[in-house]
């Protein structure tokens, strides 16, 4: 293969603007998409990643784009959900996220049992399960990376990065295709509605909503997004002194602790400035955020990885996909009481434990921008996803490797 295409930041970000507007035109036009609550970016993301993948292969050159502009919108979405959550919204929560933290960990177990019957099934060595089970899903890319080389070390094959990435890859786009199509069915089957107003939306407007006159000007832009950029600043510092004690954890998990500070700080010692914690300002900051990195994150897939190890991924991820929507229709959602906001985490539970964080959120907002708001959700599933799964995950994931 020639020399690699290079795309700067700034390019890589144009481009993620382009491929989440054909993603949000398509589903205006397509009733299908909305019926079913597929992301926005996930349509528009599917198809430039398909259009990038057949260049690759006829130009035998690959795409390197430069992620650090997808970075920056991560960190943003987060530090935005901090400063809605209130902490009485978490306290209210202790419960819902206890549930959740079980069911997680019930979800890990199941899909490494899963994962142990693949290596098996397909004449793979043991430790390879890790990466056909919850090192590649419910850990995603950036945990399947970080353990293939143990994982190859242990097992003598040399293949574990590529299977790790296959099968984090397609956990992501199935993630993004079952979560809202299960909101839809609880919703529908149960006949429920959010208890809560369209003011109180955390991430986006609905699609109704949108075309209504709005109080977004460029004081409350440069409001807001000065409070997210001081939030995120701390979240750096906070990072930093949590490396120096030891514990590292990504940018955006410091970013949600400090914005969660933050706005409750704001609202408590500047009851009379303008709002900026569940404001449409806020909201639609994230909905921009979460949308354009979700859409660059889709886009930069090369989906030929996924041809090298074949049926045993497509397999795999087929019965890791079945057994998700059976664990989050018939236990989780009873568990949680059978309720709107349950319906809701159900979205974002297939999300992040077959795909990523975003993803879960990216489902939970499409389901809301249709039915309406659910705070409690978009506060509690992003904790559960940010401090246990990779605690949890890491343990599960050594013990395979050290089998």
């Amino acid at each position: 293969m020639e020399d690699a295409i290079s795309v700067s930041a700034m390019l890589t970000a144009t481009v993620g603007f382009a491929v989440f507007l054909l993603g949000a035109g398509i589903t205006r036009q397509v009733r299908l998409l909305r019926e079913f609550n597929i992301p926005e970016p996930v349509t528009g993301g599917l198809i430039a990643a398909i259009c990038f993948t057949i260049f690759t292969a006829i130009s035998a050159r690959a795409i390197d784009f430069d992620m650090q502009s997808r970075d920056y919108f991560l960190v943003l979405f987060f530090s935005a959900i901090g400063l809605n959550a209130r902490f009485g919204d978490l306290i209210r929560g202790g419960r819902i996220l206890a549930l959740l933290l079980l069911l997680t960990f019930v979800a890990i177990v199941v899909q490494n049992i899963i994962g142990v019957a693949s290596a098996k099934l397909f004449g793979m060595p043991f430790q390879t399960s890790a990466l056909f089970g919850s090192a590649a899903l419910i850990g995603g890319h950036g945990t399947a990376i970080a353990w293939s080389p143990k994982i190859a070390e242990a097992a003598n094959f040399e293949g574990a990065p590529e299977l790790g990435i296959a099968m984090a890859t397609l956990g992501l786009i199935s993630a993004s295709l079952v979560g809202g199509p299960i909101a839809r069915y609880l919703v529908t089957r149960n006949n429920l509605t959010s208890s809560e107003t369209h003011d109180t939306a955390i991430v986006g407007v609905s699609f109704e909503d949108e075309n209504k006159q709005s109080d977004i000007t460029h004081v409350t832009l440069m409001r807001v997004t000065l409070v997210l950029h001081v939030t995120i600043i701390g979240g750096v510092f906070l990072q930093r002194g949590l490396a120096d004690l030891g514990l590292m954890l990504p940018l955006f998990v410091p970013c949600l602790m400090v914005g969660i500070a933050v706005g409750n700080a704001y609202d408590r010692f500047l009851p009379n400035s303008p709002a900026v914690s569940r404001s449409t300002t806020l909201a639609e900051i994230s909905d921009f955020a979460l949308g354009t990195f979700l859409a660059i994150s889709l886009m930069t897939i090369n989906l030929a990885t996924l041809s090298e190890l074949g049926f045993a991924i497509l397999g795999t991820i087929t019965l890791q996909t079945v057994l998700t929507v059976i664990l989050v229709i018939l236990l989780l959602f009873p568990v949680l009481g059978r309720n709107y906001d349950a319906a809701v985490l159900a979205s974002g539970f297939a999300g992040f434990s077959l795909g990523a964080t975003p993803t879960a959120i990216a489902n939970m907002t499409a389901v809301t921008k249709r039915y309406g708001p659910a705070p409690l959700a978009f506060v509690v599933l992003p904790l559960v996803s940010a401090f246990f799964v990779d605690i949890a995950n890491a343990v599960v994931i050594q013990m395979i490797v050290d089998f």
